[in-house]
């Protein structure tokens, strides 16, 4: 058989047994992904049995589907939509990236891999699956701040990922300490030149192959493009993937970028799942069953890391509890870029080849629980606000309103400016301290030899490198810490102004956002500062000294939020009574008075359970207002009875007059929930 036969009948097996397993997934509701990783495992496990394939071909074919799949994701980057984003996921995005990085380096250096090859470990288990959370948003629509925060961070970790296959191609060169500011200057002009060059030409040719109205010319023009892009990056030492980006991102420019990739969508996906295929066939189950105990490790760093980093950014971003979980537990799995890093340390030879296998089992483990996972999402995210103590339920109900007063209070041009400058400040110092571990770590091992030769005795050295390196860091670390709580207080007195007169009402409140802020400070910069240090220092003392930091500061957030409690408490006595009195003089005792006497309580909002709300006759635990809409009810006026914070197991009736805080979009969600047919809330917006 020639070279064109063995090419079509390896195609051939490869497609009919990628077009059956797919359709066994359709069938189970399971991602097209791992259908097609599962036809590369049959197709692997029948090699015993006489069937032969054209590997290398195969993974040739795979390339293609790697550059038109990384054009596609160009096509979607959108740097307006990216500006937007940014500000509001970019917290949840750096939280999340970072703790990832972190736990999968620590998790591979436990079991004895070398720094780079838990390298490579870390950004496997970093970066979520673009495909597969695209096609289960196909199935599942998702509310349109759930959509914000997956797409956001997704987009943030897409961005992530190109930068990573850089860092490792050159960590994976062997490219260490200076070489690698070396490295990393040159990617930049690379990028320069690729990105000016590339826009006083592609967004021009786009444009004039577009006039011909040509759908063929337009496709072949724009692939021409991806191609010439990505050759240009491997002939420049980077990987292919780096410059398929660079090209979508340019032919977007153009305008013409919609058009592009529904065009080119039907070849996207055939090569892609050639290249799926082909993980599933690279995949050795012997390997994988050596493995079980990185691969048992792995699934359990994706699982709880993806929870954790988003679920925390995702609230300190300001999405609340329960879209921060769905989003949690939608981006808990790795994919397409996981694929692609886990390729590059196979084809380097700079981590095992067990390394591919166990990237595709976590890979194929974790698409497999996403659908599961997405359906738990708001019985967990409930169940977590159930759990948390009282003054915990306070501050998270009303620290999304928080950030809506933030947002409106930082467009302040002096007010801006001030935070501005004081955030500058407080990076500064945070890469100062990166700057100089590393440094220290570099130079402080050529010196430490040195001194070895001179006779100084080899135990002393380590007591001499950590007092040099205590007298230089401590001063930053301080400025640091100094610097996020400059920023936390003149973000929270930009949300609730300092009384200039009389008694502060919004001392307690703010307080306590002073305290979230600070640990959200701390949280982004600390994370990727520890993350940065891990190949230089030992992960413990470094983890230690940030754990210890966020402890001090998690028991001033805890007194804080005490003391909320009672004026939250205090505040509700006065809602109650205004409630009590609305109708009969409403003009003096109105909500919006209230409002301004209780600054730091969220929008305060009155709502009439009227005859045919869905709400009537059932208990508040039961409508489960605070998990489902992140609304707290803090006050009831039935008639002449007042209740203060009703229980769960308060039934409602017709007539009652709630009163509702909590930021503008779960108050419109709380309206919609309690509205029955025709009903609408006492100032009919709820």
């Amino acid at each position: 058989m020639d070279d064109v036969g063995h090419l079509l009948f390896d195609l051939t097996v490869v497609l009919t047994v990628a077009a059956v397993t797919t359709v066994l997934a359709h069938r189970l509701r399971l991602p097209v992904v791992v259908g097609y990783v599962v036809a590369g495992l049959v197709v692997g496990a029948a090699h015993p049995l006489g069937l032969e394939l054209d590997r290398a071909g195969i993974q040739t074919l795979s390339e293609l589907g790697v550059i038109l799949l990384l054009f596609s994701i160009g096509l979607e980057f959108s740097l307006r939509r990216l500006a937007r984003l940014v500000p509001v996921v970019g917290i949840a995005a750096a939280v999340e990236v970072a703790l990832l990085l972190g736990m999968g380096y620590s998790a591979a250096r436990l079991v004895g891999w070398t720094g780079t090859e838990s390298l490579f470990a870390g950004a496997i288990v970093a970066i979520s699956s673009t495909m597969i959370v695209a096609k289960s948003f196909e199935e599942r629509k998702p509310t349109r701040r759930l959509e914000d925060l997956v797409l956001g961070v997704l987009l943030m970790e897409d961005l992530v990922a190109i930068l990573l296959l850089v860092l490792l191609s050159t960590a994976a060169g062997g490219v260490v300490g200076e070489g690698i500011g070396l490295a990393m200057f040159k990617l930049l002009g690379f990028l320069v030149i690729l990105l000016v060059g590339g826009m006083l030409v592609v967004p021009r040719a786009m444009r004039l192959v577009g006039r011909l109205q040509k759908q063929e010319t337009t496709l072949v023009a724009s692939v021409g493009i991806a191609f010439l892009f990505a050759l240009l990056a491997e002939l420049a030492g980077y990987s292919v993937a780096l410059g398929a980006f660079v090209a979508g991102s340019l032919v977007r420019e153009s305008g013409t970028a919609h058009r592009v990739l529904e065009m080119l969508r039907p070849v996207r996906d055939l090569f892609a799942a050639i290249f799926f295929v082909s993980v599933g066939l690279l995949v050795q189950p012997g390997a994988v069953l050596s493995a079980w105990p990185m691969v048992l490790t792995l699934t359990v760093v994706v699982f709880a890391g993806k929870f954790l980093g988003v679920s925390i950014g995702g609230f300190l971003a300001g999405f609340g509890v329960r879209t921060s979980v769905q989003g949690a537990m939608t981006l808990a799995q790795i994919g397409e870029f996981s694929f692609v890093i886990a390729g590059l340390a196979l084809t380097t030879g700079a981590a095992p080849p067990s390394l591919y296998a166990v990237a595709v089992a976590v890979s194929v483990i974790t698409s497999l629980a996403t659908p599961t996972l997405m359906r738990l999402a708001d019985p967990v995210s409930t169940l977590i606000d159930r759990k948390l103590p009282r003054p915990v339920q306070t501050v998270v109900t009303l620290y999304e309103s928080w950030i809506e007063l933030i947002r409106r209070g930082t467009r302040v041009e002096t007010t801006w400016h001030q935070i501005r400058r004081s955030l500058r400040w407080m990076f500064l110092d945070a890469v100062v301290i990166g700057g100089v571990i590393v440094a220290l770590s570099v130079f402080g091992t050529r010196v430490g030899v040195l001194l070895v030769d001179r006779g100084v005795a080899e135990r002393m050295l380590i007591p001499i490198g950590v007092g040099i390196g205590f007298l230089i860091l401590v001063p930053f670390a301080i400025g640091m810490v100094t610097s996020a709580r400059r920023v936390a207080v003149r973000l929270a007195e930009a949300a609730m102004p300092t009384a200039r007169r009389g008694v502060d009402q919004a001392l307690a409140p703010r307080g306590v956002l002073v305290n979230v802020l600070q640990i959200g400070a701390v949280v982004v910069l600390g994370l990727p500062l520890l993350v940065i240090t891990q190949p230089f220092l030992s992960v413990w003392p470094a983890a230690g000294g940030l754990a210890f930091l966020l402890l001090l500061l998690i028991v001033g957030f805890i007194r804080s939020a005490r003391d909320l409690q009672g004026h939250v408490r205090a505040g509700a006595e006065l809602i109650v009574d205004v409630l009590a009195r609305q109708g009969v003089d409403k003009d003096e005792h109105s909500m919006e008075q209230v409002q301004e006497l209780l600054p730091g309580m969220g929008t305060i909002v009155p709502f009439a359970v009227v005859s045919g709300s869905s709400a009537v006759g059932r208990a508040l635990g039961e409508l489960n207002l605070r998990g489902l809409t992140g609304v707290t009810v803090v006050a009831l006026s039935r008639g002449s009875q007042r209740i203060v914070f009703p229980d769960a197991r308060q039934v409602l009736e017709s007539g009652d007059v709630l009163a509702l805080t909590g930021s503008h979009d779960a108050l419109a969600a709380a309206n919609r929930l309690l509205s029955g047919p025709g009903a609408e809330g006492a100032d009919g917006s709820a």
